[in-house]
């Protein structure tokens, strides 16, 4: 490291050669999972469930794409795009990205018929999502 004055700084270089003085090993359990303040809770998802659950919450998390999911689940049935998007005022490709979200998220399903495109909730993510709504609120 050079100086303002062009010389060798070597109290700088020291400094930054230095191993740290404490080693910081990770925490080890104590006997039977017991924690500073009691038993220490287990995390209730692996890392893979987290992501892919946090994926579909961020697909619900817009004010259009849950009106959709609203619409789309108390029609229950295969409901035309072209229903869709009449009940806002977007733009067809507006709506198509939205509807794509939802679709990649796996919350809906897509089936073309000719022209037009119908779409249905997928009960089972649904189901997942309250599951997990449910646990943070307190639930099981």
């Amino acid at each position: 490291m050079l100086c303002a004055m062009g010389t060798t700084n070597t109290a700088a270089n020291e400094i930054l050669d230095m191993q740290p003085l404490i080693e910081v090993a990770p925490r080890a359990e104590s006997a039977g999972g017991m924690g500073c303040c009691g038993p220490q809770p287990g995390l209730r998802w692996s890392m893979a469930e987290a992501e892919q659950m946090a994926a579909t919450l961020k697909a619900l998390a817009h004010p259009v794409r849950l009106q959709i999911m609203e619409i789309l689940s108390r029609l229950g049935g295969q409901v035309c795009v072209c229903d869709v998007e009449g009940q806002f005022d977007l733009s067809q490709p507006t709506i198509s990205h939205h509807l794509k979200v939802l679709r990649q998220a796996g919350l809906i399903d897509a089936q073309p018929r000719g022209v037009w495109v119908y779409y249905t909730p997928r009960p089972e993510a649904l189901a997942q999502v309250q599951t997990v709504l449910a646990a943070l609120a307190g639930g099981s």
